[in-house]
């Protein structure tokens, strides 16, 4: 049975593979240049956020929002896992799902191992999200136990100290969060090789352009970057 790829195909799935790689890597890349990027300025709007929060006697309110926090990446974590699971599902349907899939007028897939190969992809792509959300999940349990070991009263000299190191363990576990949100995006990218390598190529650029969009010129990136100069201004 050939995979059967054409140049178009072979091109964009290079595109895809690199972009889905890399993408993190450059996001930070672009962070440490000085270029407006949410992520790299929500760091640092946490970072205020953990130290207001070690000299708040009553911390209910870092809490409530915490929860929200992991209430939301288990939403994602949930939700993805059905995915995968309808997938899969699909994945291992044999003859049946393949000539089911490929009746629609929609679906350009020329064999079944091509179709097995575009499904795989999808499915690759939202396991590492699901691996990202549960790190997560995992990291803002050790967040919320930091912040309940805080000592009521915190000594000047040891305050910064202790939002710092609240702020190292909240960064990574809202990161992981984003980059598992960020496999939906390329999940849907990789489900548009089902229709074709244009389409399949056209997606992972879209789904490139949006989310620097997002990221870098986006009116709530421009709020937050003006945010974080509020709180660097001495």
């Amino acid at each position: 049975m050939s995979l059967a790829l054409s140049p178009l195909d072979i091109t964009a799935l290079a595109v895809f593979l690199v972009s889905w790689l890399f993408y993190e890597p450059l996001l930070k890349l672009l962070g440490k240049r000085g270029g407006a990027v949410i992520n790299t300025d929500l760091a640092v709007i946490r970072g205020a956020w953990m130290r207001n929060m070690v000299g708040r006697e009553n911390r209910f309110m870092d809490g409530q929002l915490l929860g929200q926090s992991l209430n939301s990446i288990s939403f994602f974590a949930s939700s993805n896992l059905i995915l995968i699971a309808a997938i899969s599902s699909a994945l291992f349907g044999g003859e049946h799902t393949f000539r089911s899939a490929s009746s629609l007028a929609v679906i350009k897939t020329s064999t079944r191992l091509l179709f097995e190969v575009q499904l795989a992809l999808v499915l690759v792509t939202l396991a590492r999200g699901l691996l990202d959300l549960i790190w997560a999940i995992r990291q803002m349990n050790y967040t919320i136990a930091a912040i309940g070991a805080t000592p009521v009263e915190v000594q000047d000299e040891h305050h910064h100290a202790y939002g710092d190191v609240a702020a190292r363990l909240l960064n990574p576990a809202l990161s992981s969060f984003n980059a598992g949100v960020r496999a939906y995006y390329f999940a849907l990218a990789a489900a548009a090789w089902l229709f074709g390598a244009e389409a399949f190529l056209a997606a992972t650029l879209g789904a490139v352009g949006l989310l620097l969009w997002r990221q870098r010129r986006s009116p709530a990136a421009r709020a937050i970057a003006d945010l974080r100069r509020l709180l660097e201004t001495p």
